[in-house]
């Protein structure tokens, strides 16, 4: 195009978006793996779903304020489809769709992007990755206590020091406003409570007051205050709500169900009951929880969910009760990052091949092949630069060993050098260079 200027396009991401440099996404890709090791251990299986789904699908259940989030719009065939905001709604249409072709109860893992057009802060972005974790197909105190015991071993898993697992049950809320006379107004007081921890009691017992009487507020602010221990808070919540009312004491006797799975797998120190812990989301039916970094409460939740009987039926008749939870891993790793506890980017290759003069191309190239048949990650330098280049690009890339190979009459065919400590090895053949390699690595 001669004569003709081009202008240069200033590069640049939208507003809650965000590009990952390689030491950020290794990072990112080892928590995955730690994540989906103990999902696996729990009996969890992979699924995946499309990021975008018919509005219809989506809308409506998560809240207004979700739906204002959702990114909605027409496509090339005018049809109204929308971004997915979490993957439990995708989820329940996924089971309405396939339930004939699974086993119940079904337990899936899915860790992927979901995109929500909210405000940004520190640890929420507008695109950001969940991790979530379900089991559908039967309502038990077995299954929600699974859901509490994954995610408090993922949180140690991941190693984010002192953690609490913040639970509640929706049910009992759900009666106690009953017996005030304020179930229609469930909704709105929900999501009142529910930003309790970010405006203060009185912020929100000023909001609550403009929805139900000033003696109703005082009572809410009343059951949402947590007592001495687990047993004296659920004894206050049951104590509020009305006397032999059915659905308050199945909620509470699940409570004390799912308590002692949890106190008999040893997690019981890590959870506690918080009246306050209501979730935001409409369709959660039973316990709800939150998780809450000791070290660093403002950042929010970590792993958040609960239970969820009614969802799939808004696709289908057939019954299926869920309970899951989501470690939202933009989140936790702002978190982990503000407190020093996120580990240096593992490398992604283990040896460097050297380039210099006295090889050709195809020797190295053979004899990088040979050892990544031995398991071990190695790449060959693309040119024949200075060693402090090659060395320094190494250093970059978290490499910890370089291999040089000699010529024939040298002493050792091969010199392996470990790169931090500025030492070298001979080795006579690669064998055993692949004995030295994996020995150093084993105690990097």
């Amino acid at each position: 195009m001669d004569g003709v200027a081009m202008s240069i396009i200033t590069p640049r991401v939208l507003k809650g978006f965000r590009d990952f440099l390689p030491d950020t996404e290794m990072a990112r890709k080892a928590l995955i793996e730690k994540l989906e090791k103990v999902f696996a251990s729990f009996g969890f299986v992979p699924i995946d779903t499309p990021v975008l789904e018919y509005a219809e699908i989506l809308l409506g259940k998560g809240g207004g304020e979700t739906d204002k989030q959702v990114y909605r719009f027409r496509d090339h065939g005018n049809r109204d489809v929308a971004m997915r905001f979490d993957l439990t709604v995708p989820f329940a249409r996924f089971m309405a769709e396939h339930a004939d072709e699974l086993y119940l109860p079904f337990r899936r893992y899915h860790i992927a992007k979901v995109w929500r057009g909210e405000n940004t802060q520190r640890g929420r972005y507008r695109e950001f990755m969940q991790c979530d974790f379900d089991i559908v197909g039967t309502d038990s105190a077995s299954a929600d206590a699974d859901i509490l015991l994954t995610a408090a071993s993922a949180m140690r898993a991941l190693d984010v020091g002192e953690f609490k697992l913040r639970i509640n049950h929706r049910m009992l809320f759900n009666r106690f406003l009953d017996r005030l006379g304020a179930s229609e107004k469930s909704v709105e007081i929900l999501r009142t409570v529910d930003k309790r921890e970010k405006i203060g009691d009185d912020a929100t017992a000023s909001m609550l007051a403009e929805l139900v009487s000033s003696e109703a507020a005082r009572e809410i602010l009343e059951f949402i205050r947590q007592e001495k221990d687990f047993a004296a808070t659920l004894d206050k919540m049951s104590a509020l709500c009305a006397p032999h009312d059915q659905a308050a004491m199945a909620a509470r006797t699940r409570l004390l169900e799912v308590m002692e799975c949890v106190a008999s797998a040893g997690y019981d120190a890590h959870v506690i009951l918080d009246p306050s812990i209501t979730r935001g989301l409409d369709y959660y039916t039973g316990i709800v929880l939150e998780t809450q970094l000791s070290e660093l409460p403002e950042i929010g939740s970590v792993c958040s969910g609960g239970r969820y009987d009614e969802l799939a039926s808004l696709y289908t008749t057939r019954k299926l009760p869920g309970v899951g939870a989501s470690v939202g891993l933009d989140r936790l790793m702002a978190a982990m990052e503000a407190l020093g506890s996120m580990r240096t980017a593992p490398h992604s290759t283990a040896i460097l091949v050297i380039n210099q003069e006295v090889n050709t191309l195809a020797e190295l190239h053979a004899v990088a092949s040979k050892l990544r048949a031995q398991g071990i990650a190695s790449e060959v330098y693309p040119e024949n630069r200075k060693l402090a280049a090659q060395y320094s690009y190494a250093e970059r890339k978290h490499i910890p060993l370089a291999l040089f190979v000699q010529p024939e009459h040298e002493a050792s065919r091969y010199l392996l050098r470990m790169l931090s400590r500025r030492e070298n090895q001979g080795c006579d053949t690669l064998e055993a260079v692949c004995q030295v390699a994996s020995r150093e690595l084993a105690n990097a």
